[in-house]
């Protein structure tokens, strides 16, 4: 047996930029599936049909047309996450090997520990009063970890950090709102400027950088060049909000934090379980491929799909006190990197650089260290969510 989607037309996509989980929750109580008029698509917000969509290529297609694809629009041309196997797996084969956590603990976790120490300084620079850790720290951390990622030399952090806010307001701008259009075109061309010079020298003279995996592998250019674009969209946004996420949490949760901070061991359950409360991902596209029926609900072929990780993460039916942040829960996989073959293939970097090394650095280097509530912080999105401005203090 199968029912009708139910239809939520009051959903104010505007309101779930300022906090979209009031809104997850009235959707999770119609149903897993809901067709939403005002955004053109049905939300997929049950955890067992988020997985069954991931799980079915054939049926839920990545390579989503019309109006949802805007990923390939802000990029340029489709990346791998915007692929179906074989040709995602084609693309996604190069970088494998060099992200998996052996290959990133050695050759990147040193780098990774630099560049925390460095942006340290920096914030500790601004003092108690001051410091805002999105500006000072988060957002710049994860753009020299990218940087060398990469093997962008000539690339600033300044210009990784407006690149990939760029490339996120266009994945972001179900809308078409054209100043956000004008904005990923003219980081495309920056970045095409750099690939431009890049790509001949690491023809010549290999590295060990993600930009070279990709343009040795025999890749045409094109998808080279998307899948540059993609790893800075992604590779940047994740891993600043986890940095400001676990801080805001553990803000909030002094007696998590005390606990953390005596046994350092728990760091990596830290990461994941605000990365499973406070996904930085809150959305990506589906489509179907045929007329099918997901969790019960019948949808026709040709139907776009939101697969909505920010209320699947919080689904009672797979967490118990989902709406709770708490580091001693019954460890239970979610959907915080994705699932399936598109799982992110940057998980381990971001998992090491921040849950290991920017994090862990921060609580050693300032004792203290909270938000700081005398000062406004500000949160902002639902398909890409993280907090924009964090004021913290320290003793």
């Amino acid at each position: 047996m199968s029912s009708v989607a139910p239809t939520a037309d009051w959903v104010d996509p505007p309101a779930m930029l300022r906090d979209p989980y009031e809104t997850y929750a009235r959707l999770r109580a119609l149903g897993p599936v809901v067709r939403v008029p005002a955004m053109g698509r049905y939300l997929v917000t049950g955890s067992a049909a988020c997985r069954a969509v991931e799980a079915d290529q054939a049926t839920y297609s990545a390579d989503v047309s019309g109006g949802g694809a805007t990923m390939a629009r802000a990029l340029g041309a489709k990346p791998m996450l915007r692929k179906d196997d074989p040709e995602h797996a084609v693309e996604r084969a190069p970088v494998n090997a060099g992200l998996r956590a052996k290959s990133v603990r050695a050759a990147w976790a040193p780098r990774f520990e630099h560049n925390a120490r460095t942006q340290l300084d920096v914030l500790r620079g601004q003092g108690p009063e001051r410091a805002e850790l999105n500006r000072d720290y988060a957002a710049p951390v994860a753009a020299r970890n990218l940087v060398d990622l990469l093997g962008l030399p000539e690339a600033t952090p300044e210009a990784m950090e407006r690149w990939s806010h760029a490339f996120i307001a266009g994945i972001g701008n179900l809308h078409d709102d054209p100043d956000i259009w004008a904005r990923c075109d003219a980081a495309q061309r920056e970045v095409d400027d750099h690939l431009d010079a890049l790509l001949p020298q690491l023809r010549r003279h290999p590295d060990a950088s993600m930009t070279s995996a990709l343009v040795t592998s025999g890749l045409p250019e094109p998808a080279v060049r998307a899948n540059v674009k993609l790893t800075i969209s992604g590779g940047m946004n994740e891993p600043q909000h986890m940095i400001t996420n676990m801080v805001w949490a553990l803000s909030r949760h002094p007696e998590q934090r005390d606990r953390v901070l005596a046994d350092p061991s728990l760091w990596p359950v830290v990461f994941d379980e605000a990365l499973r409360w406070l996904p930085p991902i809150g959305m990506y596209p589906r489509e179907t491929t045929r007329a099918t029926v997901l969790d019960g609900v019948a949808l026709p072929g040709g139907a776009i799909l939101g697969v909505v990780i920010g209320a699947a993460n919080r689904d009672p039916a797979a967490f118990d006190r989902p709406e709770h942040f708490d580091i001693a829960r019954t460890r239970r996989a979610h959907l915080g990197f994705g699932s399936g073959v598109h799982l992110c293939v940057g998980h381990w970097a971001a998992r090491i650089a921040i849950g290991e090394i920017a994090v862990p650095r921060l609580y050693d280097a300032l004792p203290g260290l909270r938000t700081d509530t005398r000062r406004d912080e500000a949160w902002f999105g639902w398909v890409f969510r993280g907090l924009t401005d964090l004021p913290v203090t320290w003793d």
